[in-house]
């Protein structure tokens, strides 16, 4: 399946709760999404993000924290299966942004963060991405939370490899209706999404 028409509106979007703790389990597989990251990779300091890809340190942590009632992402479900995820907190929860002098803060304003994604590798091209993007903003938005922020990257060359393609794609977040607010990093820019600025379609509003 390649054709991201088929996709559009038919995805639904669920917060990771320990009740569809296994939906996750299933969409990142063995592997943890990317070599043992189960998402934890923003969340962490490099030296503990290595030795949790051990021994399934950095499923247990994450597990830990949708066992605490933690926000931490969104699950992408198309007929009961999960095929797509994006990570969101807000900001403050992934400390390596935080420590970031790239995609250090602008400001002191309230945001949540939309650091990676991991969509399932048989819909991969179709959209999911972005759908993921506008399920965020719609949860975002019924959350109470006003400004979302990515950090997006812009391909040098033709089409990015998907080992990296998890940060996001610019033109993506760009489709979405997100703004650039910084570019210390030419091929890394940090973009937002002021909620109050959404529009939905009928039943999907507030």
């Amino acid at each position: 399946m390649k054709n991201s028409e088929n996709l559009k509106g038919r995805l639904s979007f669920e917060p990771l709760t320990p009740d569809n703790w296994d939906a996750f389990v299933s969409l990142f597989g063995d592997r943890g999404a990317c070599a043992g990251c189960w998402c934890m990779y923003y969340r962490t300091d490099s030296k503990t993000f290595a030795a949790g890809q051990k021994k399934g340190i950095n499923k247990e942590k994450m597990h830990e924290l949708v066992r605490q009632g933690k926000q931490v992402g969104l699950l992408g479900m198309l007929e009961g299966k999960a095929v797509g995820w994006c990570a969101l907190s807000p900001r403050e929860d992934f400390s390596r942004l935080e420590r970031s002098r790239i995609h250090k803060r602008i400001d002191e304003e309230p945001v949540w963060s939309v650091p990676c994604f991991f969509i399932h590798k048989n819909y991969r091209g179709t959209g999911v991405s972005g759908e993921m993007l506008r399920g965020a903003i719609m949860y975002a938005d019924k959350n109470g939370s006003k400004i979302l922020e990515g950090y997006p990257v812009i391909p040098v060359k033709g089409r990015i490899p998907n080992a990296f393609a998890w940060f996001g794609i610019y033109k993506t977040f760009r489709k979405a209706g997100f703004e650039t607010v910084s570019r210390k990093s030419t091929n890394r820019p940090m973009v937002r999404y002021y909620t109050e600025k959404a529009k939905w379609p009928a039943g999907e509003k507030r």
